[in-house]
């Protein structure tokens, strides 16, 4: 009986620490203050909206939406996906290379890409997210930056109820005070929800 007593004291001492680091990370979660409606970081600079002159909207000028574009989505800045579409109906992303079909140094298509030894990978640039904004290209992004750390989550929802349990992930996000976006997936059979984090 003792044994028993004592297990039931531990797990409950256990629960109660567990209640409190729930509080301590929702804290974590929530504004400094009231008034900072959202809050990023970059390379240790951290940008506050605290009016609604400070929002990005269809009016500003695009070097504040390539801004903020960049700030939500900043993966890896050395590298970035580019989206290609084959004549019967394929399609995929492969890191943009400066050396891509140019016949002196590019393998394809008899070879890979992985082991071209002529690979010049592209860096993210001002202008490369401009283009994507504008659609004149299509760029993806690698979440997982070099030191094994991100800046955003991003949960795939595609399968038969995914509309159901997009919703409730959703929720469950408002239940416990994490902002997430959704979006409607490319193909429409489907949908993204994003989590981004204040710090990497």
């Amino acid at each position: 009986m003792d044994d028993l007593e004592e297990r039931l004291k531990r797990v409950l001492e256990e629960c109660a620490q567990l209640r409190e680091e729930n509080i301590r990370l929702r804290k974590l979660l929530m504004p400094a203050q009231e008034k900072r409606l959202f809050q990023f970081s970059t390379e240790g600079e951290t940008q506050i909206f605290e009016s609604p002159a400070d929002y990005v909207t269809n009016a500003s000028p695009s070097s504040k939406k390539v801004n903020l574009f960049w700030n939500l989505f900043h993966g890896r800045d050395d590298v970035y996906p580019l989206r290609w579409e084959a004549r019967k109906g394929r399609s995929g992303y492969s890191p943009a290379c400066a050396n891509e079909w140019n016949r002196k140094f590019c393998l394809k298509p008899k070879g890979k890409c992985a082991d071209c030894q002529n690979r010049s990978l592209l860096p993210v640039t001002e202008e490369v997210i401009r283009d994507h904004l504008q659609g004149k290209q299509t760029i993806g992004v690698y979440p997982l930056l070099t030191d094994d750390r991100c800046r955003f989550l991003a949960v795939d929802f595609d399968k038969e109820d995914w509309q159901d349990d997009i919703l409730t992930f959703q929720r469950t996000c408002r239940e416990m005070s994490i902002p997430a976006a959704m979006e409607r997936s490319r193909s429409g059979n489907g949908a993204h929800l994003w989590i981004f984090f204040q710090d990497p």
